[in-house]
């Protein structure tokens, strides 16, 4: 049995990735900024087999909720094992495009909070000498467009956090090896579109 965090929980693919976690009997702490979706995913995963499953209203997007969200899960949990991070915005591109601290705005979600939450978890990890974290980025990152580079760019920084020097960005075991080189176990940055 696992102990899961799992961060942005109410996104489609945390929620399907849970229901998997749930089929393993995997203890889960889910995450999210709406109550009553946290509520709604929980007791199904519940019903779909998951050992234990808490949740906590958060906004990821607060720095200084990680780490009590982390201390909180690791007691409900008994410690921590795996984390998911899987929450981020789409924005406005000609909001951003129009005004620079809109599109600073919208790197902080996408990229800075996500960059701050990973470190945290790393050095946790690394101090326990375990554990598997999956960040959720984007093909976005990858090639540039128009119509999102403001949030491509964000997603390329996430990718970027978690996979340097490796070149690609499907499956980077690299922030474990960089960040907690004692540790057994892998990071993975994952690029939703592919």
């Amino acid at each position: 049995m696992r102990k899961i965090l799992i961060v942005g929980a109410t996104s489609t693919i945390a929620e399907q990735t849970a229901r998997r976690f749930a089929a393993n009997g995997d203890a889960l702490f889910l995450t999210g900024r709406n109550e009553a979706r946290l509520t709604a995913i929980a007791d199904d995963l519940k019903v779909r087999g998951a050992s234990t499953v808490a949740t906590q209203v958060m906004d990821a997007d607060d720095l200084k909720a990680h780490a009590p969200m982390i201390d909180a899960a690791e007691a409900v949990l008994g410690g921590l094992d795996t984390v998911l991070v899987a929450y981020g915005t789409l924005p406005d591109q000609a909001a951003c495009a129009a005004e620079p601290a809109t599109a600073v705005a919208a790197w902080h979600p996408n990229a800075v909070s996500q960059i701050a939450l990973l470190t945290d978890v790393a050095n946790r990890f690394e101090r326990q000498g375990h554990g598997l974290i999956a960040a959720i980025s984007s093909v976005a990152g990858d090639r540039g467009r128009a119509s999102n580079y403001v949030y491509g760019s964000a997603k390329a920084m996430v990718t970027a956090f978690r996979s340097w020097p490796w070149s690609s960005p499907m499956l980077a075991i690299d922030l474990c090896r960089l960040q907690m080189p004692r540790c057994d176990d892998d990071c993975s940055c994952l690029a939703a579109g592919v």
